[in-house]
């Protein structure tokens, strides 16, 4: 079973996290399920990019993004060549290393 392993975030996950992640299903998926609260305005319906992360190691692993989340993701902040929409992200057999980016823009946010 690969494993996700999420890089410090000041506010989701301070200390980091290291999941044991079923192959098949998002990284947003796997990542809310082990209450790393990853934004997800759109419902996971690749309608925004407030769940947009970095893929920092094994991302060669990973389904190839689709046109429809490349160009959501031109409108993501911080947006760099490891740059995913989790929720289009699907785990693969090999070990993954997430970054949550400090920032998502995200209009309808409560929180911010």
């Amino acid at each position: 079973m690969p494993k996700l392993i999420f890089l410090p975030h000041e506010e989701l996950c301070p200390e980091g996290a290291v999941i044991e992640a079923e192959t098949g299903k998002t990284i947003c998926d796997i990542a809310l399920e082990n209450d790393i609260a990853i934004e997800h305005a759109c419902e996971m319906s690749c309608a925004c990019t407030t769940c947009h992360v970095y893929v920092r190691e094994g991302g060669e692993s990973l389904n190839e993004a689709s046109e429809l989340e490349d160009d959501m993701l031109d409108k993501a902040w911080g947006l760099d060549p490891d740059s995913r929409l989790s929720c289009q992200t699907v785990v693969s057999d090999k070990d993954l290393v997430v970054e949550i980016p400090k920032y998502t823009i995200n209009m309808v946010s409560e929180q911010h």
